[in-house]
């Protein structure tokens, strides 16, 4: 049994005029056939967290976190048997018939990246592969789509078996590494800073812009 674990940072605003839009958006696959050692890096990582630095929900998010916490997760996560994937968007690239259609341009980038994990043979055929990305949509409708829609892509193009769930990073602890390795993948494009990118270099399989 295989397991992809999907997070993304930056945003899919296209208002260059606001200070928090980004120019980049990131989404980042974390595969693994061990989750339970993917698990064990952040609980530990939580552990050695002050308890006044606690958060109640027992969440981490790279974003908020110290550097000292940023490093020793990311340090524990690269010596670990998994493989990351990322596809980076230069926002300011992107066609502006498609600058309106979010849920579409999100669909499309994830499928690219699944589908290069599928062509490279990453990830085994003959055994299912669950796939779990972190909640961002409340809508359920579009979370059903994005479901639906990478399902039938994978399996009608590589014969794969594949099943899409989404939760969030507190259901998933494996959410929570993921998103410490797409921040620092962010952190290098958007911020030209590769300090804690080059802490997971040696588990990054591929990295490939969109629309260059």
């Amino acid at each position: 049994m295989a397991y992809i674990f999907l997070d993304e940072s930056g945003d899919l605003g296209f208002d260059f005029k606001k200070k928090r839009t980004s120019k980049f958006f990131v989404i980042t696959f974390l595969f693994t056939a061990n989750k339970r050692s993917i698990e064990k890096v952040v609980r530990n990582t939580h552990k050695t967290l002050k308890q006044t630095h606690k958060t109640k929900s027992g969440t981490l998010h790279c974003f908020q976190e110290k550097p000292v916490t940023r490093n020793r997760l990311l340090k524990k996560l690269a010596e670990k048997d998994c493989k990351i994937m990322t596809i980076y968007l230069n926002k300011k690239r992107v066609f502006t018939r498609l600058q309106d259609e979010k849920a579409v341009v999100y669909n499309y980038v994830t499928n690219i990246l699944l589908d290069r994990i599928a062509t490279k043979k990453l990830i085994p055929k003959n055994e299912t592969i669950h796939l779990v990305a972190s909640r961002k949509e409340t809508n359920k409708f579009l979370n059903e789509n994005f479901k639906l829609y990478l399902e039938n892509q994978i399996k009608n193009q590589h014969k794969i078996d594949i099943s899409v769930s989404i939760k969030t990073p507190y259901e998933e602890k494996c959410l929570q590494a993921v998103d410490f390795a797409s921040w620092a993948i962010f952190r290098k494009q958007e911020h030209a800073d590769d300090s804690y990118y080059n802490l997971i270099r040696p588990i990054i399989a591929e990295e490939n812009p969109l629309f260059p």
